[in-house]
């Protein structure tokens, strides 16, 4: 195992507990002490996680929001098969949104290949990763403006004005967390505020969150589980979250993503 698939892993385990021991740690990955605690190292200089006696905690818990850099190297095989499977519900000529994210940042080179659509986005990433794809494909892309956030997310007054006056066919959404009663949340109040006005633009939302989102919650609301029509998510879901999901929305689709 990897030393990135092992603090995905451990990454995961924060997200559902909000604490993680070393012993546990070492027994459910099979590896040293030593290399656990490496791995929380790691994990604490990112500024993930802070290192306690005997094992780790979520920083900051609800409020905290990672950087863009730490996200975009978390649960890659996942987010790369959901991004590819979502870019192949995008129909030619659609007018689609695409919120901030790791994961709809690795939707651009799929987007960029599907002729005529026009791109609304809130995310300075996923605008550059359009723009410096060479295509022979006519992509418009509108990026909203707005304060930058440490997730790359444009937000506050000047974002959501632009989006209060669009309308688009489909909104592809990243969340930071979704849970059976708190639904899709964000650690970020004025990103929740936008990524709503995002829904009310859509007539159709499409939430992209891998299996180590379930059971994580932000301390704002961007709505509930039955906001969206389609969960794109991959296979190591637990069943209880799927047949949770499966009940809030029209469709789940699930990717086939590689245990670490």
């Amino acid at each position: 195992m990897l030393a990135q698939q092992r603090q995905v892993r451990i990454l995961g385990e924060l997200r559902r507990a909000g604490a993680v021991r070393v012993s546990d740690l070492t027994e459910l990955l099979g590896v040293s002490d030593m290399t656990i605690r490496r791995d929380l190292e790691r994990l604490a200089v990112e500024g993930v996680v802070r290192k306690v006696h005997g094992g780790a905690v979520l920083a900051g818990m609800v409020t905290f929001e990672p950087g863009f850099a730490v996200k975009s190297q978390l649960a890659q095989p996942a987010k790369q098969a959901i991004a590819q499977r979502a870019a192949s519900l995008i129909r030619p000529g659609a007018a689609i949104a695409l919120s901030a994210g790791t994961t709809t940042w690795a939707m651009a080179r799929h987007v960029a290949a599907i002729p005529g659509i026009t791109v609304v986005t809130n995310s300075t990433t996923v605008a550059d990763a359009i723009a410096a794809i060479d295509t022979a494909y006519q992509v418009s892309v509108i990026l909203t403006g707005g304060v930058r956030t440490p997730s790359a997310a444009l937000v506050g007054p000047v974002a959501d004005r632009t989006i209060d006056t669009m309308h688009v066919d489909q909104l592809f959404l990243g969340v930071h967390g979704m849970d059976a009663r708190a639904g899709f949340t964000t650690p970020n109040l004025a990103e929740a505020t936008t990524n709503r006005a995002f829904v009310e633009s859509a007539r159709e939302v499409i939430v992209l969150a891998d299996s180590s989102k379930w059971g994580v919650v932000g301390l704002a609301d961007i709505g509930p589980l039955t906001i969206a029509k389609v969960v794109i998510t991959d296979n190591l879901l637990p069943a209880n979250a799927y047949r949770t999901l499966a009940e809030c929305v029209d469709s789940v689709i699930t990717v086939e993503a590689t245990e670490p």
